[in-house]
């Protein structure tokens, strides 16, 4: 952890006055307007310009935005979408890629950089050279692509194009991060032999964002496979139930993402639901999707395990806090973003939780498991760390036990569990809470919204 990246404006966390009762419409999905940027950036069908409508428009998609530009993409934004024309830099030349502390970033670029004829020099913040992308890195060289780290297996790297990428077979432990798989995915179908990955290693985490990956690049018209020990699990339409695949296969072909609609994020669902679910309120958000390429059905389980009431219908999803908080064991790996969120609804449920599958946490933006727990702690709470995940045990919290502001470790996650907390904990102070602009700019104004005008 990086106590340091606390700072920033100090925002005071509004406590609720009573339960809340209020409609909210989300910022579109990061993750899925980032793939959707790379499969536009890489489409070269007989119409190649896409369409992405309703983009997230944040740092980490402004992010991916300047480096599909940088290595020649043609991106023109209006007030509703982004017009993306497939471009390239010119041959030998110098680019510059600024991955921020974006995951996305430098794991779904270096495969697009290597197709180029440029040499491309990937940094970005002091945290992203901390976090897993050795694993893609060694699979793009396996797979033909010349790329530099110095032995960092980290950012900084400089990627020298060549052109071109063979492609083939290659095996990686991935983890560390679903996104090492789908960095290799979404440029495989412009690989000349195109990909087969086999994933060797503990379970993947996220999985339900690879199978995102998987469903954007058939409806751009890729040939992708999923597998199971080297059998073929899907090989057409929506990843199913059954087996998760541990292998993947993309032949090599033609991109053409067309049009598109970005999906609202659900993963910046889950503190206003956990509203609903703490002040045993109620909250509706808006265009919440009926086939959603997210994890929705697993968001809305655990939700429903801890107490609240979920409802789909027209007006989108209404969630609606019973009064009760139960405490729960569960192992969030497939919704692990909602992690913080449901840690500090945890933190003030009438019994206690359990939550594994986090371990790759620790590698997040900040190390979030032991982010949690001192944080939280130091507001009077018992937290154990856990080697995957943490032991919640409820205690009452107040607001400056230990003095200082609730820090958000460069981490929006962490300033959305601080929100969470600072509805029934009166007098939180979130440090450095501008950081959640990573994914949602508009987020304490949303918020204060949602509480009312006097919030």
């Amino acid at each position: 952890m990086h106590p340091d990246n606390n700072q920033g404006r100090t925002w005071p966390s509004p406590a609720a006055d009573g339960p809340v009762s209020a409609r909210v419409r989300l910022p579109a999905s990061k993750s899925i307007t980032n793939r959707a940027l790379v499969l536009a950036a890489l489409s070269d069908g007989p119409d190649p310009v896409s369409v992405i409508a309703n983009p997230l428009r944040a740092r980490d998609t402004m992010l991916a935005a300047a480096a599909l530009r940088a290595l020649g993409t043609e991106i023109i934004e209006s007030r509703t979408d982004w017009r993306v024309t497939p471009g390239q830099p010119a041959p030998g030349s110098a680019v510059s890629v600024d991955v921020g502390n974006a995951g996305t970033v430098m794991r779904f670029l270096p495969g697009v950089a290597a197709l180029t004829s440029a040499v491309v020099a990937f940094d970005g913040d002091a945290r992203a050279r901390q976090r897993p992308v050795g694993p893609i890195l060694a699979a793009l060289r396996h797979l033909g692509a010349d790329i530099e780290d110095g032995g960092r297996a980290a950012v900084p790297f400089t990627v020298h194009g060549h052109g071109a990428v063979r492609g083939g077979t290659v095996v990686l432990d991935a983890s560390g991060s679903s996104q090492l798989v789908s960095g290799l995915l979404l440029s495989a179908p412009r690989f000349d032999e195109g990909i087969e990955i086999r994933h060797e290693g503990p379970p993947v985490p996220s999985a339900p964002h690879i199978a995102m990956t998987v469903r954007m690049l058939r409806a751009a018209g890729a040939d992708v496979a999923e597998l199971r020990s080297g059998t073929v699990v899907s090989s057409s339409g929506a990843s199913g139930p059954g087996p998760r695949p541990d292998g993947w296969r993309v032949r090599p072909g033609r991109l053409a993402v067309g049009a598109v609609t970005v999906e609202p994020d659900l993963s910046n669902a889950g503190p206003f639901l956990a509203a609903a679910l703490v002040t045993g309120g109620t909250v509706t958000i808006g265009d919440w999707p009926r086939d959603s390429l997210q994890a929705a059905g697993a968001i809305l389980d655990v939700l429903a395990r801890m107490g609240a009431r979920c409802e789909v219908g027209a007006d989108g999803l209404t969630i609606t806090g019973t009064g009760r908080i139960r405490g729960i064991t569960a192992d969030l790996r497939d919704v692990n973003e909602l992690a913080p969120v449901l840690t500090a609804a945890a933190a003030v449920a009438e019994s206690p939780s359990v939550f594994t599958g986090l371990a790759h946490t620790r590698t997040h933006e900040t190390d979030r498991l032991a982010a949690l727990a001192k944080e939280i702690n130091a507001l009077g709470g018992d937290i154990t760390e856990l080697p995957d995940g943490l032991q919640i045990r409820p205690r009452p919290l107040r607001a400056g036990a230990a003095g200082g502001p609730f820090g958000s470790y460069d981490d929006h996650r962490m300033v959305m569990a601080a929100a969470v907390l600072g509805l029934v904990v009166p007098g939180i102070r979130v440090a450095g809470a501008d950081t959640v602009a990573k994914t949602f700019p508009d987020f304490m104004e949303v918020w204060a919204g949602m509480l009312g005008p006097e919030s």
